[in-house]
């Protein structure tokens, strides 16, 4: 598999940049907003892109992450848009279908560098409204099962056949919980936010159910599991309060045997985890059940009121072009097949958050998402603080949910 080619020859001649570039001497400034991050992929690639050529210079402003959205859609509202917005992939649509965000398929089918149906399909499904593709994945991140191997072989457990079920993440949990140690058999996000939907929803599609059937057996069964779970002291009541980035902590402090996070935490266990450790699938509901994952990252859009489209879609181009790049750099998935990485760090791990990849489903798309994973999420926090049933609290989220999906 070749490497993808840079963009670097292009630029000299791409009729694009020329038609960008403006009166001769002018330079075309195209502006990025993207989430607060040091230095991050967008600061990184447009100094890149910059060097590469005069006749562009992208300009990237960080923008705190609570703040992202309201600033862009204000300044969407006001006619003050960036060129370009890093978006959360879930919050994607809700632009798109506002008109706020330029269709690129035609764009894309003239490109010679961006080929859409290169990215896998839960990036592609993020990017894609009313049969527009309407962005392109700056990278992807899922999760999947870490685990302590010391930890596994003190607990007579064999560390080369990790749980592959949720019957045996339950029975692994079990014998790897200790309460006189502080030591918990598994660790995960169940938190009120975001974060908390994104851990359940693959829970949720093992079991056979989406958000157009919370009410199902198949969706009661999944979060009954992660009510057992909580109920039999195998996993920490703070769960229901921990981010994924704290509650992998504990993991990596051997407070926790297991863990489901995703790639991004890969640095920091490296540099702490002071034990042998692995990463393996997300156990499947049962042996050969259907595989599901959470599609995370965020994706690049071209504001529909930008004045510069070319010029901002060869930015894109470029980032494309080195989106081979993103794991060893970024810690972050290629969102293209086609992605040579055969340099890649932590090659084991990368294979498998690939392989999850394959199988990571986007957050809706849906424009209103934000009301949908609301519903969950009290769904969630309501049936693990023992206010009702999973099945109370899923009738509920799913009466809510119904309405939105009608419309």
């Amino acid at each position: 598999m070749t490497r993808p080619r840079t963009i670097a020859s292009t630029l000299a001649v791409s009729a694009v940049l020329a038609m960008a570039a403006g009166p001769a001497g002018a330079q075309t400034v195209v502006t990025v907003w993207t989430e607060a991050t040091d230095p991050g992929p967008a600061a990184t690639m447009a100094a890149e892109f910059n060097a590469l050529q005069d006749e562009i210079e992208v300009d990237v402003r960080q923008l705190a992450f609570a703040d992202l959205v309201s600033q862009a859609m204000r300044a969407y509202a006001t006619g003050t848009a960036p060129d370009i917005m890093a978006v959360d992939n879930p919050e994607h649509v809700l632009f798109a279908a506002r008109g706020a965000f330029l269709d690129l398929t035609d764009l894309m089918a003239r490109s010679e560098i961006i080929d859409p149906d290169l990215f896998y399909d839960g990036p592609r499904a993020s990017l894609s409204w009313d049969g527009g593709i309407y962005g392109m994945p700056r990278g992807s991140n899922t999760i999947a099962l870490y685990y302590n191997k010391d930890l596994f072989r003190a607990a007579g457990l064999d560390p080369e056949d990790p749980p592959s079920t949720w019957d045996e993440l339950y029975a692994a949990a079990e014998a790897l919980t200790d309460p006189e140690a502080g030591q918990f058999g598994l660790a995960f996000s169940a938190i009120g936010t975001e974060e908390g939907t994104f851990q359940f929803l693959p829970w949720l599609q093992m079991a056979g159910a989406g958000i157009d059937s919370l009410d199902s057996e198949g969706a009661v069964q999944a979060l009954a599991f992660w009510q057992r779970i909580l109920d039999d002291g195998l996993a920490s009541r703070d769960t229901l309060i921990r981010g994924q980035w704290d509650s992998t902590a504990t993991f990596n402090t051997g407070q926790a045997a297991m863990a489901i996070s995703g790639p991004w935490e890969l640095p920091r266990m490296s540099a702490d985890a002071d034990f042998d450790w692995g990463v393996t699938l997300m156990p499947t509901r049962e042996e050969g059940g259907p595989r599901a994952s959470a599609l995370g990252d965020f994706n690049y859009a071209i504001f529909s009121t930008s004045e510069h489209p070319e010029a901002a879609f060869a930015f894109l181009e470029y980032y494309f072009s080195q989106s081979h790049r993103v794991w060893n750099e970024f810690g972050r998935l290629p969102p293209r097949r086609d992605a040579d990485v055969s340099d890649a760090n932590w090659p084991d791990a990368f294979e498998t958050f690939t392989t999850q990849l394959r199988t990571a489903r986007v957050r809706g798309p849906h424009p209103d998402w934000p009301q949908i994973s609301k519903a969950i999420q009290d769904a969630i926090q309501s049936a693990l603080t023992g206010q009702a049933t999973a099945e109370e609290a899923l009738t509920l989220a799913a009466e809510q949910v119904a309405p939105i999906l009608a419309n």
